[in-house]
């Protein structure tokens, strides 16, 4: 951790090499593109790593990558999403996954799981082969902090993204010690050109008409930090997409996300993660996600958008929920409003990541931040 931000309590769990890592459900083709984005700096000491990948990658990924294609893709492409697609969106570690953890329990929607976004490109051959058989590796908590993980679990699209080889901003976990960032347009997608835009977005609707097509009449609900500053190009492919952003204090989202990356750095890069210039990535990207994300506002209707407090939903999670469906039109709340009162209450015990900020950093944060503080009236 940074000098400057030092970890107390800090949940997760203990890595242990048979672990499955996200880059084990990628084709080869798609892990060539990783590499090359990359530039194959691969240190020594993960050579058994990359070598485990590359096995998967061309004795069972591509195979079932293939048998998928052949046998479902017609039909996955004239798959019509049931509803327009619901975003929670937000900057790392503001409550993204424990908001998508009470949507999905309303049985009219869909969700990305885990093993969606560890094999995209094979999730429907493979599920009832390789899924219980993989899901005997998965660890029961995630690296980061104390909320569950396995298979059936919801996750982020962009990980599924990336494991089909579209450029993203999380190739950088694998290489975290590379000189440059890797694929930093691609974290608001504003600065692509047309052709790349259009490759992005259609990968995106291959993802979101597959879990579709498992689930022909739920309305998916996704979760990915980055589309928070992706709006707009979303809004070219589900121009009726509906939207709710999560915010935190920053004096949280700091230090619990430098733990994420250097976490994730540690148990799913091909490099040892030494930190260096992670601090100042933190803060860019915070700033530069916001920026399209305030303008993109102005797009939207207002049954599009939603705007919530993680003090909101931790304090009052069902009042919360009642405030999301209201304002995004979502259907009615009384039915499954029992549902979220039973989860609430089995999170009262959840233990959050504690860390303590010396004043130095808090400053820091304060100046960098100084917009987010002003937009959400955090105390400084």
């Amino acid at each position: 951790m940074s000098s400057s931000a030092t970890k107390n309590k800090v949940g997760g769990y203990t890595d242990r090499f048979w672990y499955p890592r996200f880059w084990d459900g990628m084709t080869i083709r798609a892990w060539l593109r990783l590499l090359k984005s990359g530039r194959y700096r691969i240190a020594p000491i993960r050579w058994g790593m990359a070598a485990i990948v590359t096995g998967l990658a061309i004795s069972c990924n591509s195979p079932c990558a293939t048998i998928q294609k052949i046998v479902y893709g017609r039909r996955i492409r004239q798959t019509k999403l049931s509803g327009d697609p619901i975003f929670i969106i937000g900057h790392w570690r503001s409550g993204t996954t424990l908001l998508h953890e009470y949507l999905i329990h309303d049985p009219r929607f869909t969700f990305a799981d885990t093993y969606a976004c560890f094999v995209p490109e094979h999730f429907i051959a493979s599920r009832y082969i390789l899924r219980p058989i993989a899901a005997l590796l998965m660890p029961k908590k995630r690296p980061i902090d104390n909320m569950a993980a396995g298979f059936d679990r919801p996750q982020e699209d962009e990980f599924a993204l990336t494991s089909m080889g579209l450029p993203s901003p999380y190739r950088n976990i694998i290489f975290p010690n590379n000189p440059t960032v890797i694929d930093s347009e691609y974290l608001t997608l504003r600065h692509l050109s047309e052709e790349k835009r259009c490759e992005w977005l259609e990968g995106l609707d291959v993802f979101l008409k597959s879990l579709t097509y498992l689930s022909p009449d739920k309305r998916i609900v996704l979760k990915s930090p980055p589309h928070t500053g992706r709006i707009r190009t979303i809004l070219q492919q589900y121009p009726d997409a509906k939207f709710v952003h999560i915010h935190r204090h920053p004096y949280s989202i700091f230090p619990s996300t430098y733990n994420l990356w250097m976490r994730l750095a540690r148990d799913e890069g091909v490099q040892r993660p030494k930190g260096n210039g992670l601090e100042e990535y933190i803060f860019d990207t915070l700033n530069t996600m916001y920026e399209a994300f305030e303008a993109d506002l102005e797009l939207l209707n207002p049954n599009q958008f939603c705007d919530i407090a993680f003090a909101e939903l931790t304090g009052n999670p069902v009042a919360t929920l009642e405030k999301i469906y209201r304002s995004l039109q979502l259907g009615e709340f009384e039915a499954v409003q029992p549902i979220f009162e039973t989860f609430a209450a089995t999170q009262k015990s959840y233990q959050k990541n504690q860390f303590d900020l010396n004043t130095e950093m808090k400053e820091k944060i304060a100046h960098r931040w100084h917009r987010y503080f002003e937009r959400y009236d955090y105390e400084k």
